[in-house]
């Protein structure tokens, strides 16, 4: 279940809800899920109760209460904990969980690719200037993912002019040039420096190629043991409800779609570059646990979160790519 998914699914409680008298407000028209905040637990929160507590009149506690019984019985949620002053801490059915694992190994690099803007042409009309022609090409691939067209022209009056790099970036070498051009968003300055060169923590490009390359190596490894990613329902704790953060990670994946439509529609590669580096922390947060350690045999859940893992790799080269930057197997 996405979190699209998911959040259909807390409106429907709330409609529930309303229909059947135990709240009197008006159903809103869309509520926001996520991974649970400090104190939360389970895959998914919201804070609908909060969002309603005034117009019902209630306390957000109370609200939660009513709820929780209409969302317990929705497909694919296994249970649902109420804390704070209000939260709904949303623990979703394995196989819902996996579900989204599952689509973006099937679909691979193209996992997020729709016909959302078939039969659109976009026309982009630009300064000669190297960022505009840089954030041109990749809304090329951008919006060719969603099933629409982009031509290009340069000439007056031009309908996408981003700030001019202050200088030339060439001297960072395509990937980085590219990197540093289409991260900030269009109406911010770029910087070209050195550091979207060194390869430490602080520089996201380095992070989001770092990511893919670990989970191309851990499934080189996983194969040196003997095993492959399995996403079938394990006996002990597996990427959903183990020690991993995976419910961070599980939501940067299942949103992956939605940014790739909102950066075609709104002519916004930043906001794919950005979403590859929430795909990165939140891979790189789970990579150690993938692998068995010391004398450990590979085990079910093993093969689920090299799965996981791969599902993650497969994001980050799939964007690298519509953003036109490489994404190496080793780093």
């Amino acid at each position: 279940m996405t979190p699209v998914e998911l959040s259909r699914t807390v409106l429907h409680a709330v409609r529930c809800a309303v229909d059947e008298g135990e709240l009197n407000v008006t159903v809103p028209e869309r509520v926001v899920v996520a991974p649970p905040g400090p104190g939360g637990c389970g895959d998914y929160a919201t804070n609908v109760a909060l969002q309603l507590a005034r117009p019902a009149g209630q306390p957000p506690r109370r609200v939660a209460e009513v709820l929780r019984p209409y969302l317990v019985r929705s497909d694919g949620v296994d249970g649902v904990e109420i804390t704070g002053p209000g939260f709904l801490n949303i623990h979703l059915e394995r196989f819902a969980s996996f579900s989204v694992v599952r689509e973006v190994l099937e679909e691979g690099e193209r996992y997020g690719h729709s016909d959302a803007l078939a039969g659109q042409l976009v026309e982009l009309r630009v300064p000669y200037e190297i960022r505009a022609e840089v954030l041109a090409d990749a809304l090329i691939r951008i919006v060719g993912a969603q099933g629409g067209r982009v031509e290009v022209e340069h000439r007056e009056p031009v309908n996408v002019r981003p700030v001019p790099a202050p200088e030339d970036p060439a001297p960072l070498g395509l990937d980085a040039a590219r990197w540093a051009l289409l991260h900030p968003a269009p109406h911010d300055r770029p910087r070209i420096s050195a550091e979207h060169l060194v390869q430490r923590e602080s520089n996201p490009l380095f992070r989001v190629r770092y990511a893919h390359a670990r989970t191309r190596a851990v499934s080189r490894n996983a194969a040196d043991l003997g095993f492959t990613a399995d996403i079938g329902f394990t006996s002990g704790p597996g990427p959903v409800h183990g020690d991993l953060t995976a419910p961070a990670l599980l939501a940067a994946l299942a949103d992956h779609p939605r940014v790739l439509v909102q950066a075609a529609a709104h002519r916004a590669p930043h906001r794919l570059a950005r979403h590859l580096v929430t795909v990165a922390d939140a891979a790189l947060a789970v990579l150690p646990g993938v692998l068995p350690r010391g004398e450990e045999k590979p085990l079910a859940a093993h093969r689920a979160r090299l799965a996981l893992a791969e599902a993650a790799g497969a994001v980050l080269a799939g964007g690298l790519s519509l953003l036109g930057i490489d994404a190496p197997d080793h780093l």
